[in-house]
């Protein structure tokens, strides 16, 4: 009895770890909803980077896991978040940011929308637009924040 509780117990206890090593290799792009939306992108100092689809488009699929690679490369950025948003389930929240087309990228600062990427759909390119578009948002940021004082 003693022997299959214990190997009842490892197994449980790789099942666990299975389950969290799932949970957290996709934390490191967020679905945000139009519940979340708005306090996630208005977090102070941070930019959100978002990518913006529905499930039926050809193009967001032909995506693959570019988003997800991404939200990998970028989780060592302290004040850089990866964020996606399903148009099909979040309409409103779509139009309000003025989304016409799938997919589209987004970088949000301290709540406003700071730039729209258009350019290559790669890793690299991604990352690199992200981090000097995150850097002059910051840096605009703390120059209003200046002039306010």
């Amino acid at each position: 009895m003693k022997l299959y509780f214990h190997r009842s117990l490892i197994l449980l206890s790789f099942l666990l770890l299975v389950v969290f090593s799932l949970l957290v290799a996709e934390a490191e792009v967020i679905t945000l909803t139009e519940e979340t939306f708005n306090d996630k992108v208005k977090e102070k100092d941070t930019a959100w980077f978002v990518r913006f689809c529905v499930p039926w488009c050809k193009h967001c699929k032909n995506l693959g896991s570019l988003w997800e690679d991404l939200g990998k490369e970028m989780e060592r950025e302290d004040e850089i978040e990866v964020g996606q948003v399903d148009c099909g389930t979040s309409k409103p929240l779509c139009s309000k940011v003025d989304i016409h087309s799938y997919p589209t990228f987004k970088l949000f600062y301290n709540g406003e929308e700071v730039a729209k990427y258009q350019g290559t759909r790669d890793v690299e390119s991604l990352r690199t637009f992200v981090l000097e578009e995150a850097e002059k948002a910051a840096t605009n940021s703390q120059l209003e924040d200046e002039k306010e004082l």
